[in-house]
């Protein structure tokens, strides 16, 4: 037979090694979706990144929120909502002022540049939110099982987990720590 000119796609680690390899699924799928939407808003000549929804979303949603506030709402790092603060202040779309309540506290707020961005963006969000609608039908229901997992790891977390697995088998006790058959 001769040979074949056919490229085979190498062969899908993280699938093969299924829930061993959760994170880096995870991790993947999360940098395919945000890979098209950015590549979606850059096709339609709006500078947004794909990081701010959360936080304008929230803002929107609420009006003017603390750092503490945003991170708990969204389940999120103190320190991602702060980096995703910055990114909105240095583009003009959010600010931070003093909370009226409490002059130690600062409130996140949309400028009118962020409250007009998110104006122009709500029929594309409209479209997102409806693709993702079919995209979770065609595979099943994903959100509901990521629910389920969000939910799992709650009440019990990964760390704990692996703790409990590894007992009194701890990593400096051999070379058995690299994943493979057997």
């Amino acid at each position: 037979m001769p040979p074949s000119n056919e490229i085979t796609p190498p062969e899908d680690y993280s699938r093969r090694l299924g829930g061993a390899a959760l994170g880096a699924r995870l991790r993947r799928l999360s940098e395919t979706i945000d890979g098209d939407a950015t590549r979606t808003y850059d096709t339609l000549g709006v500078t947004f990144e794909q990081r701010w929804f959360g936080v304008l979303n929230q803002l929107v949603l609420n009006g003017p929120l603390t750092v503490g506030e945003l991170a708990s709402r969204l389940r999120i790092t103190h320190v991602s909502v702060s980096q995703t603060r910055a990114s909105l202040e240095k583009a003009g779309l959010a600010q931070t002022t003093a909370d009226p309540d409490d002059a130690r506290r600062r409130r996140l707020a949309l400028t009118p540049a962020g409250v007009a961005l998110v104006d122009t963006l709500r029929p594309l969000w409209r479209a997102l939110e409806a693709a993702a609608l079919e995209l979770d039908a065609e595979a099943q229901a994903v959100t509901a099982a990521l629910d389920r997992l969000e939910d799992a790891l709650a009440r019990r977390s990964l760390y704990q987990r692996v703790l409990d697995h590894l007992g009194d088998d701890h990593p400096g006790d051999g070379p058995g720590w690299v994943m493979g058959p057997g």
